[in-house]
């Protein structure tokens, strides 16, 4: 069966990868990919909801949370037996890639006027969380807190109480979003940590009390740490695929011979 979705369907209310994840539950109720089976490739998937590979693989998170699917490293994902009301609870939840964009955009220009408003005060506070964030990467596990510390300072120093709001907020929602926590684990397990790289570009730029530089340099890090999401969720689509490969020359004894 080819259940095909019209735009008005993925155009209406709700949050795209909510709604790819309530229709491909509601295949998966229909008997489509009965229990114990595999669904199709993410490339597939992207292609018959006609949207982005980010939004499946989001989408696919909500149904893991809900226990409709189990993800298997280097397997693939299983039909499992979900109860459809749990999906209703990530109803209010923001995916990763939506959040980080929404940064890109307020913390772009957060670095920019805090580079022209900084204090020697606020900037040895920055330059400290950054020292914090290098002895954060050496532990385990990996918390992050100096991470989020670096930022909101930055955040702070534009004496800017609603842009400080604002970026208070999308960490609240990076760091309360199932969704969003599911896919970062996934990027630790990868062994992706915060970059100290980047954070010293955007601290150098704020030295130099440079507003266009600081902007981008804050937006080429947080753009970078999309990738790093891309990364971290397209190696266990590629382990799979590389599984599958094996198999197959296994089965046509294509190995050794």
């Amino acid at each position: 069966m080819n259940v095909s979705l019209d735009a008005g369907k993925l155009s209406s209310g709700g949050r795209l990868y909510q709604r790819v994840a309530e229709q491909l539950a509601k295949v998966i109720a229909e008997g489509e990919y009965p229990p114990g089976s595999r669904l199709p490739a993410e490339r597939k998937l992207a292609e018959r909801f006609e949207v982005s590979r980010p939004t499946i693989r989001e989408a696919i998170i909500a149904l893991e949370l809900a226990g409709f699917v189990e993800v298997r490293g280097g397997s693939g994902v299983y039909i499992c037996n979900g109860e459809s009301e749990k999906l209703t609870q990530t109803t209010l939840d923001v995916g990763p890639f939506d959040i980080l964009e929404a940064r890109i955009m307020v913390e772009g220009e957060a670095a920019s006027l805090a580079a022209q408003k900084i204090t020697d005060e606020e900037m040895a506070e920055v330059r400290q969380a950054l020292d914090d964030m290098v002895t954060e990467n050496e532990g385990e596990p990996i918390c992050e807190k100096a991470d989020e510390h670096f930022h909101m300072l930055i955040a702070r120093a534009t004496k800017n109480d609603a842009i400080v709001s604002v970026c208070s907020h999308l960490w609240a929602l990076r760091n309360s979003s199932p969704v969003s926590a599911r896919i970062l684990e996934k990027v630790r397990q990868a062994g992706s940590k915060p970059r100290i790289d980047e954070h010293h570009a955007i601290l150098k730029a704020l030295e130099a009390r440079d507003p266009k530089a600081a902007r981008a340099a804050m937006r080429e890090h947080l753009t970078r740490v999309i990738q790093q999401l891309l990364d971290a969720t397209e190696a266990e689509a590629v382990e799979e695929a590389r599984r599958a490969i094996m198999h197959d020359r296994k089965r046509f004894n294509l190995i050794n011979t």
